[in-house]
C-alpha cells in the first residue's frame, strides 16, 4: 500500500474530501517527525520509532575493496508493538 492509497482509505472512511484525508496524512507524519528529533515516538497498538546514533567508521567498497569512510549519523529504526505482531501471528 502506498500513500496515495491510504489517503483514499482515510478519505473513504472518514467521509472526506482527499484533499483533508492528505492534510490529516501530512500532519500524522509531521508530528511523528518532530516527535523523532525530539526522542522516540510510541503509538501504543502499533509501535515505536527510535532514533540511535552511529558513529563514524571504515568500510570497504564491495567491488573494489577500497576503504571508504562513513560518516557518523542518526538512525531511525521501528519496533512493531506486541499488539501489532499477535494480529500476524494468529
Amino acid at each position: 500500500m502506498n500513500k496515495a492509497q491510504i489517503i483514499e482509505n482515510l478519505a473513504k472512511e472518514l467521509g472526506i474530501t482527499k484533499a483533508d484525508a492528505k492534510r490529516a496524512f501530512e500532519l500524522i507524519f509531521g508530528n511523528i517527525e518532530a516527535g523523532l528529533k525530539k526522542g522516540n515516538v510510541t503509538v501504543p497498538g502499533f509501535g515505536t520509532f527510535k532514533t540511535s546514533q552511529r558513529k563514524a567508521r571504515t568500510g570497504r567498497n564491495p567491488q573494489t575493496g577500497a576503504e571508504i569512510k562513513i560518516p557518523a549519523r542518526t538512525a531511525i529504526t521501528f519496533k512493531a508493538s506486541t499488539t501489532l505482531k499477535e494480529k500476524f501471528n494468529k
